[in-house]
């Protein structure tokens, strides 16, 4: 195998060249010390650079980016392996079971009338998945479980709030949710008036972006997506401002405010005039 850039390769290939880095006598010092939680940043590092390349329309980026977040799996097996867990072939078998079980209209015969049957059929399965699990944990279920706390705080509140609809515990009018978003907001500046009040501020401050994130599943937004566009638009905006003051022979540092500030809605100006 080494040596040989031109080998069709397998994915047996790359478990090998793993199990090599990890070889406590011939392998890769940096390999061989790291561990599950070491590692755990890098995978989640890789799949935003799959997301990346999936934004940019780049094939050739998003072939190498999908081919390091399979390594990061691969990486997560071994180590699994070696303290005796689950090999790749049990995430596998358990992903492809998986796969056969939430999805019987492919597999089993059903039929699915289209995506949105399917996608309340796919809830309704993993709900059973999950209060089987309940159940054989010896808890009781709740319409919360399984949403992972390691999710982007904007998703994770979304996925919260799903849940809790789908139960029932929702606004029904999107105008409620805005007379929510006002009462939120003059908490805020009720609690920014008090002094050596951090604590209470941040409270209120992540009350008022729950509600937001509320907000934004009511009108069908993704909040995550919705910022990043925003934070897009300023990048793009404060460049341009940037570019500005280039022309004037003067950078942010040697400009007032209301300078910096005029320019801003010049770029602006000029955004909304282009077709």
């Amino acid at each position: 195998m080494a040596g040989n850039s031109h080998k069709n390769y397998e994915i047996s290939d790359l478990l090998d060249i793993m199990a090599k880095l990890r070889d406590p006598d011939t392998g890769c010092p940096w390999d061989i010390e790291q561990d599950f939680k070491s590692i755990a940043p890098y995978t989640i590092e890789e799949a935003y650079e799959v997301d990346e390349a999936i934004r940019n329309d780049d094939m050739s980026a998003l072939r190498d980016e999908l081919g390091d977040l399979l390594f990061q799996t691969v990486f997560h097996s071994q180590m699994a392996s070696e303290a005796g867990h689950f090999t790749f072939d049990d995430i596998v078998e358990n992903i492809s079971d998986k796969m056969i079980r939430r999805h019987p209209h492919v597999f089993g015969g059903g039929t699915i009338e289209d995506a949105d049957a399917q996608t309340n059929a796919w809830e309704t399965q993993k709900a059973k998945e999950r209060k089987e699990k309940a159940e054989k944990e010896g808890r009781t279920p709740s319409a919360l479980d399984g949403v992972s706390i390691s999710l982007p705080a904007t998703q994770r509140a979304v996925k919260l709030q799903k849940r809790a609809a789908r139960v029932g515990f929702d606004w029904p009018e999107t105008l409620q949710v805005l007379d929510k978003l006002e009462e939120e907001t003059r908490e805020l500046i009720e609690a920014t008036s008090l002094p050596n009040n951090t604590e209470h501020i941040e409270e209120e401050f992540g009350d008022l972006m729950f509600v937001m994130c509320n907000l934004a599943r009511h009108l069908k937004i993704d909040p995550e997506e919705a910022l990043r566009t925003a934070n897009a638009k300023f990048t793009r905006r404060f460049n341009g401002v940037e570019s500005e003051l280039q022309k004037l022979g003067k950078t942010p540092e040697q400009s007032t405010l209301d300078e910096m500030d005029a320019l801003w809605d010049k770029v602006k100006e000029a955004e909304k005039s282009r077709p």
